[in-house]
């Protein structure tokens, strides 16, 4: 499973709040509604909040593995 965990304490230590996305760099609500419930999103989504928030991939999400075989 992926989960967007680890995006929240990123964006807190930066000071950037889910307002800021929306207005300022054009989020959809729908968007941080899928990232609030580890839903999928597309890379192009991931590479956006990776500019934004001028971060790696591990400071907005975390692979945990299933316990499915």
């Amino acid at each position: 499973m992926i989960s967007y965990q680890p995006l929240w304490e990123t964006m807190r230590k930066k000071n950037i709040t889910t307002y800021a996305l929306i207005k300022n760099h054009q989020f959809s609500r729908g968007t941080l509604d899928s990232l609030k419930h580890d839903r999928n999103i597309s890379t192009a989504t991931l590479d956006d909040i990776c500019r934004i928030l001028n971060c790696r991939v591990e400071d907005v999400l975390v692979y945990i593995p299933s316990e499915h075989k």
